[in-house]
């Protein structure tokens, strides 16, 4: 699959078959992530996986009982190793390169026949009691992952003109 396709297929899926996912397909995802550019080549984030069916639903509790979390076969939290590092645009760099990495992973996973959705509603500190994290790693997502039961249609996107100006600042 084109990473164009991959982009366009892409859909946060909130349904999910109970079936394991392989894992030589795990790796691949996991390894987009690993791949992924971080700011000075920091390479601060780490992924705990999560299949243990307990865990799972414990997780799903701390993302505000969204329960398609722990229907996921597998949930990835997303962690930091570093949040001190600012980059020169002023942006904490952590949280940066933790997007780029679960996008890496989101799009990985569509290529594998995967689905996933990013869960940013979430109770850091509880997630960080079940999964034994120390306070001083941040939790920055959490991402189930599994083969989804239905794709959803795509959802509204804004044109390219209305969100692209040239040269300079030029919308109110």
């Amino acid at each position: 699959m084109d990473v164009s396709t991959a982009i366009r297929s892409r859909r946060s899926i909130r349904e999910y078959d109970p079936r394991e996912v392989e894992e030589d397909k795990l790796k691949r995802v996991l390894d987009a992530g690993r791949l992924s550019p971080s700011a000075s080549n920091r390479q601060e984030r780490r992924f705990i996986v999560v299949k243990d069916a307990a865990k799972r639903q414990k997780l799903s509790e701390a993302a505000k009982n969204q329960q398609f979390v722990a229907q996921a076969p597998v949930v990835i939290a997303i962690c930091s190793v570093e949040q001190e590092y600012v980059m020169a645009c002023g942006q904490p760099a952590y949280s940066i390169d933790t997007a780029i990495a679960v996008d890496h992973m989101t799009l990985a996973a569509v290529e594998e026949g995967l689905g996933t959705c990013w869960i940013g509603a979430f109770y850091e500190n509880k997630v960080k009691e079940i999964l034994n994290i120390p306070a001083n790693i941040r939790v920055v997502t959490l991402l189930p992952l599994g083969y989804p039961l239905s794709i959803p249609r795509p959802t509204p996107r804004k044109s390219l003109d209305e969100i692209v100006m040239r040269e300079q600042w030029n919308r109110n």
